[in-house]
């Protein structure tokens, strides 16, 4: 049966490693801490999950839309029937039960046509 290696390595001054100057520095290990990690460590950065670079695009020009679903009017009409959302976009997720003027920046076609379909009425402001 072989001997383990902390047996084997017992009394010896550098363990295996070569004489005293070798296995030093961060250099043996090809740097300290995340170190070449778009280099030559790179294969070791993909498998841990941290891909390095910039990905995808920024749209500098974007607008960032509020929306409401046809199916939460419900519950926002006052009790003339009338609902003002104001820069909001309307979407069609959904139904409406009853006839309700819309006030709103925007409408998708979906919601236009079921709050049409409901009797009601789309203002766009």
């Amino acid at each position: 049966m072989p001997k383990s290696n902390l047996k084997k390595f017992r009394g010896s001054r550098t363990h295996g490693g070569g004489t005293h100057k070798n296995r030093r520095g961060g250099g043996s290990r090809g740097g300290r801490g995340n170190a070449g990690g778009c280099k030559h460590h790179f294969q070791r950065e993909m498998m841990r999950g941290r891909a390095m670079g910039k990905h995808g695009f920024y749209k500098h020009n974007a607008k960032e839309v509020d929306v409401v679903n046809v199916g939460e009017l419900d519950s926002m009409v006052d009790e003339d029937g009338r609902i003002d959302l104001g820069k909001v976009k309307v979407l069609g997720k959904g139904n409406i039960s009853r006839p309700v003027a819309v006030s709103a920046k925007t409408f998708s076609a979906a919601a236009r046509e079921k709050i049409e379909e409901a009797g009601g009425e789309v203002v766009v402001s």
